[in-house]
């Protein structure tokens, strides 16, 4: 299988098999107007089989959010056809809108227009709580 090279974007790797196509729907991918490739169950020395997204353009959103969904995810970010800059997105310190509160007694349930709010509370243990009553993360 031959995929081009991106002239300029990112390259979202090392994710787990099976969940590229769930990044791929949460970020939207499908409404850009830009060539996007999602391959699925790449073969991988590290990984045994893994996920691989490439963008090519602008996505203009805070990926960093992907630390939340798979802490294990590799970014990076291609300018003029070359590697620029490599990282690993860290646990953001909030996420908005991404799960929804488990308690069942708060507000977000009833107040149905209210953005659901987390925030990290132990970064060893990856939990999120909800900002309305300290619930933790669905």
């Amino acid at each position: 299988m031959n995929v081009d090279a991106i002239k300029n974007g990112i390259v979202i790797d090392h994710i787990q098999a099976g969940e590229g196509m769930k990044i791929y729907k949460f970020l939207n991918l499908e409404t850009y107007g830009c060539p996007v490739a999602l391959m699925m169950n790449v073969t991988s020395r590290q990984m045994g089989h893994k996920d691989i997204i490439k963008v090519d353009g602008e996505l203009g959103v805070d990926l960093n959010v992907l630390g939340f969904i798979d802490p294990g995810i590799t970014i990076d970010v291609i300018e003029n056809e070359v590697c620029v800059r490599k990282y690993h997105p860290e646990l953001p310190t909030e996420i908005r809108e991404i799960v929804r509160c488990k308690n069942p007694r708060c507000i977000t349930t009833v107040e149905q227009e209210l953005p659901q709010i987390f925030r990290l509370s132990d970064r060893k243990n990856k939990v999120y709580r909800c900002v309305y009553c300290d619930g933790k993360a669905q």
